[in-house]
């Protein structure tokens, strides 16, 4: 049961109310613009942050710090955009409750659906694995060392049990709760990481900050976006803000800018603590570059330690939420446009042990799954789709003369540039492969 609450005449507050059932009680169940922000910061703040520093270091900090801010104005552009379009294809169908897959169908028809849910999927289950391997391995290595048992434990466990405590947690809670177990989550990360900048800032060289290679930029954009990704809940938040587009906007906007300043505030303190030559000589070991590791040498003892597993662990948690979020969204509009509605256990069974399985078999592959979600899946779902959807939407009202709520000035230009922008980028990557 959807009403219009608010309605006035050049502006619709809102756009519907989030009713549910509970027995034969129907309770009005709105989101806050506190946990709508949370839930965007925490699915961005997740594995991505850890990986950065390999990609910046070889360029140095102040050409990173711009590429950073640059790729951020970006995907705020095309997090806005999906918005709107989410908005207005909640007008035009009285759904609030549709995934990204559902509304790209609705506005670029089956084609640019299965181009899109193909990439989308992908790129879930290649970041789900990164997050249940890593986030399994730094509990394990937690678990291991308080019971003194650090070497017989055997790694596929600590996926096994990230996946089933966390998963599980989603699973049984109802959204509410879950909502504001990520709120306090993000909270847990906020803190931590202030925590981590003290502690290690006293190991940060000031003349690193003069070393600037501007042609090594090109290595770190892919790493960038899937840090700066959020965009899978976004339709999400507009249906948690039942849409309302001050609140929707607003939501976006602290919510992205929250992890920039984290990502540049980490991204300075790593690369002014070691020299640009450490990557190199981590290349030519063959070992990857694990930027915890230059922290963790800094001597600072345990409690750096303690600080950076607790930063790291709700980090990957709070983004392992956002992406469970939007598969179930995925999996939910797949099945309702071929089957109906699917039950909640084999949905989530579909969403979890995939990537539970892969990183069993592979507990190394962290790196790897960060790597090959890079430009492309990013580049189309935050980038060319988005675009296109407000095209076709925006000339589809021109011919209805209907009414079109639009989060982003520019017009055609706008849009046409964001899709230039993403191609490029594809471009460059396939000629570097």
């Amino acid at each position: 049961m959807k009403t219009v609450l608010k309605s006035y005449p050049e502006q619709v507050t809102r756009l519907f109310s989030h009713l549910e059932f509970d027995g034969n009680q129907l309770n009005h169940q709105p989101g806050s613009v506190l946990g709508s922000t949370a839930l965007i910061a925490g699915t961005t703040v997740g594995a991505g942050i850890l990986a950065l520093p390999s990609v910046t270091l070889p360029s140095g900090i102040v050409p990173s710090t711009a590429l950073l801010i640059l790729i951020w104005l970006y995907t705020l552009v095309s997090g806005l955009l999906i918005a709107e379009v989410t908005l207005n294809t909640i007008r035009e169908e009285g759904c609030p409750s549709l995934g990204l897959l559902a509304i790209v169908e609705k506005t670029l028809g089956k084609g640019g659906a299965r181009i899109a849910g193909g990439t989308y999927l992908f790129m879930h289950y290649a970041l789900l694995v990164a997050y249940i391997t890593q986030g399994g391995d730094i509990l394990l290595s937690t678990l291991a060392k308080f019971w003194g048992l650090e070497h017989s434990l055997p790694h596929w466990l600590g996926t096994t049990v990230f996946t089933l405590l966390f998963g599980g947690i989603m699973y049984l809670g109802r959204e509410t709760l879950i909502q504001k177990l990520n709120s306090a989550f993000v909270a847990i990360v906020i803190i931590s990481f202030l925590g981590l900048l003290f502690l290690g800032s006293g190991q940060v060289n000031s003349t690193h900050f003069l070393f600037q290679n501007w042609n090594a930029l090109g290595s770190a954009v892919s790493v960038i976006c899937v840090a700066l990704f959020y965009h899978n809940v976004v339709p999400v938040v507009v249906t948690q803000l039942e849409g309302d587009i001050a609140k929707i906007r607003q939501s976006i906007i602290i919510g992205s800018a929250i992890p920039l300043i984290m990502f540049l505030a980490w991204n300075a303190l790593i690369l002014g603590s070691v020299s640009p030559d450490m990557l190199q000589n981590n290349l030519e070991s063959g070992s990857v570059f694990d930027p915890l590791q230059i922290l963790r040498a800094g001597g600072a003892g345990e409690l750096l330690g303690l600080v950076l597993t607790v930063f790291s662990e709700f980090a990957i948690i709070t983004s392992f939420i956002g992406f469970v979020y939007g598969l179930v969204d995925f999996f939910k509009d797949i099945f309702r446009i071929t089957k109906g509605e699917i039950s909640r256990l084999p949905l989530y069974s579909l969403v979890l042990f995939p990537p539970m399985s892969l990183g069993t078999i592979n507990p190394t592959i962290f790196f790897t799954a960060l790597d090959y979600t890079g430009i492309f899946s990013i580049s189309i779902l935050g980038g060319i789709v988005p675009a296109m959807m407000s095209w076709q939407q925006r000339e589809k009202q021109k011919l209805t003369n209907g009414i079109y709520q639009s989060l982003i000035p520019g017009g055609k230009i706008t849009l046409a540039m964001m899709i230039t922008v993403a191609l490029a980028l594809m471009v460059k990557q396939i000629s570097s492969l």
